[in-house]
């Protein structure tokens, strides 16, 4: 079982270029599908689960070659086949085949996403929108089996404003006949580069970004070449991990409007932040505030950053508080940052964190961003190797991390 070691107590320094945004590349290699020809994505990041969906591709008859971060993806030849278990129980987002496949194909048959496991989420507002557009749903022992012999724009209300099932309207919403209007639609940023996406390839999409998004539906599309949006959670866990072990860094290649909502609680606790064209310099300090953070839906704090900002607060001088309103399970990190002497206790929606000195233990990452809670958790411990196991989630978001740490003047490494 391979491990990630951490020899802690060195602050990070340096330079780390942020990669493309894992959020946003794994809706966007399905949204391939709906072209007919050559779709061209640039920018991708290396991580496990793009490659998944790349296998996904070639099961499905696509022609996939990478050169370097560049992803070419023909669909031509493509056709529905169903996908009951296999590549799809390794990938949560694998539900992003249900709006492309029905969207180009008219049917589509996949089984229940796996990926990580820290909270349940239904897809019933994916099924509503589907269902909405003419399409008939029904559960097969454990799969999902989705049929139109026409699709028709709609209107659809989401009780939640959910990013997979806005997405998931949004990629068959493209090929149904008439307009389709999504009401209470997310906002995140890596919605606005879907649709870009899909505008260059042909589709005509209005109101990407905010609560209302319209949709025209077409009769075919086509390829193109897309250059992914920058990856905020991977650079906001850089940014976080800086100022836990009181660094210097450079986080390059971002955009920071995206970044907003932490750079203002890192402020708040006292952490320095510059912002230079694309990138944001974070200068730790040694003393902190204790804080209260609430991860809410785009643009508030990202709900996939509060494992991470758990580890800094073990930081703050004080008792800080982490409240999740968008998962409310979302703290299966706690007991592994308590084996290293974190001092945290968990009430509802909340983490009620004191300051802490950690040590060295060996732990578990439950999912993916818990494992970057642990590897900062580590960084910090001054005394002995952390051992991280569950390094197979980290790698599902994370690419190039213990080579990036490493650089940055971590002492880190796999075994």
């Amino acid at each position: 079982m391979e491990k990630i070691m951490i020899q802690g107590g060195r602050p990070l320094h340096g330079t780390v270029q942020i990669s493309g945004a894992k959020n946003s590349a794994v809706a966007l290699v399905p949204a391939a599908i709906l072209a007919e020809t050559t779709v061209v994505l640039e920018n991708l990041p290396v991580i496990s689960d793009v490659e998944t969906y790349s296998e996904i591709l070639v099961e499905l008859g696509g022609d996939v070659s990478w050169d370097g971060n560049t992803m070419h993806i023909d669909p031509s030849r493509m056709i529905s086949i169903p996908m009951h278990n296999g590549l799809v129980k390794k990938l949560r987002a694998s539900y992003y085949l249900m709006g492309a496949l029905l969207g180009r194909f008219g049917e589509a048959t996949i089984g229940m996403p796996g990926g990580c496991s820290f909270e349940p989420r239904p897809i019933d507002q994916h099924i509503k929108g589907f269902e909405a557009l003419g399409a008939t749903v029904t559960n097969d022992h454990g799969s999902i089996h989705i049929y139109a012999k026409e699709l028709r724009g709609a209107k659809v209300y989401l009780d939640v404003a959910s990013v997979g099932a806005t997405i998931n309207i949004m990629l068959a919403a493209t090929r149904a006949k008439g307009i389709t209007t999504i009401e209470n639609a997310a906002k995140e940023p890596e919605i606005i580069d879907v649709a870009t996406l899909l505008n260059a390839m042909g589709a005509k999409i209005k109101g990407a970004g905010t609560g209302t998004i319209r949709i025209e539906g077409v009769d075919g599309l086509h390829g193109c070449r897309h250059s992914i949006i920058p990856d905020r959670i991977q650079a906001g866990t850089y940014m976080i991990a800086a100022a836990a072990t009181r660094g210097n860094l450079l986080v390059d290649n971002i955009i920071p409007k995206h970044m907003e909502a932490l750079t203002a609680k890192l402020e708040e606790m006292g952490v320095e932040i510059l912002e230079s064209g694309e990138s944001l310099r974070v200068i730790g300090k040694a003393d902190y505030e204790p804080i209260d953070v609430k991860a809410l839906i785009y643009p508030g704090f990202a709900t996939d950053l509060q494992s991470p900002m758990a580890s800094l607060l073990t930081q703050a001088s004080g008792v800080s508080m982490l409240t999740d309103y968008v998962y409310s399970n979302r703290f299966k990190y706690v007991p592994e940052l308590m084996r290293m002497g974190a001092k945290i206790r968990v009430e509802g929606r909340s983490a009620i964190i004191e300051r802490s000195k950690l040590h060295a233990a060996t732990v578990k990452a439950a999912d993916l961003r818990a494992g970057a809670a642990l590897v900062i958790g580590g960084l910090l411990v001054e005394d002995g190797v952390t051992e991280v196991l569950g390094v197979e989630f980290i790698d599902r978001g994370y690419d190039n991390l213990v080579s990036n740490l490493t650089m940055l003047g971590a002492e880190i490494w796999r075994e």
